[in-house]
């Protein structure tokens, strides 16, 4: 089991129990910090947090929690990025299900600033390392979410910057972080 500890939160996988806070993270990110709102399209997992993470092998959810509160949360589905919307060869080079994404990596902001993001993502590349069959970590995000992309650079190594200036639409920089028990192989 992964457990992490940061101050009075902890990090851990998630259980039926956490879906519900987990899900209002989502949604309350997706309306509030992106402005856009639930879009089936994009958003499928968040309805079925249990099919998607819980009950699917090689999947997970992590929640950070403060007491009984979801506050944070990453997730981990074994898949690429899909194109459209994403350009076609970096489709091409995440493909198949050796490839672990991360999603849903958000932290409400009034418990920001306290090395959540870092330590859900943390428990997140632990997970997929132990897990037979990944061979890379791609992650994206909308560089227009204070934060992001600083906290990304901290992390992860750019693959393909895609942003193309206009306010209205994702700015997406796409990101590969090292599977740490294969890069000691290497």
């Amino acid at each position: 089991m992964i457990k992490h500890h940061k101050g009075s939160h902890e990090v851990r996988l998630a259980t039926h129990a956490d879906l519900p806070g987990a899900r209002s993270v989502m949604l309350d990110t997706f309306y509030r910090e992106f402005g856009h709102g639930y879009r089936p399209q994009w958003h499928t997992d968040v309805i079925d947090l249990a099919g998607t993470y819980l009950d699917t092998p090689r999947h997970a959810l992590f929640v950070a929690v403060d007491g009984d509160e979801v506050v944070g949360t990453t997730a981990v589905r074994a898949q690429g990025p899909a194109s459209p919307p994403h350009p076609a060869w970096l489709a091409e080079r995440y493909s198949g299900d050796r490839t672990a994404q991360l999603f849903r990596v958000y932290v409400r902001p009034s418990h920001r600033r306290r090395g959540l993001a870092r330590a859900l993502v943390d428990a997140a590349v632990g997970f997929i390392a132990e897990t037979p069959g990944y061979e890379q970590i791609y992650l994206h995000t909308d560089t227009r979410v204070p934060g992001a992309e600083a906290f990304w650079r901290s992390v992860a190594v750019e693959v393909c910057d895609a942003r193309d200036g206009d306010p209205e639409r994702n700015q997406t920089v796409h990101f590969e972080i090292p599977v740490p028990a294969l890069a000691e192989l290497r």
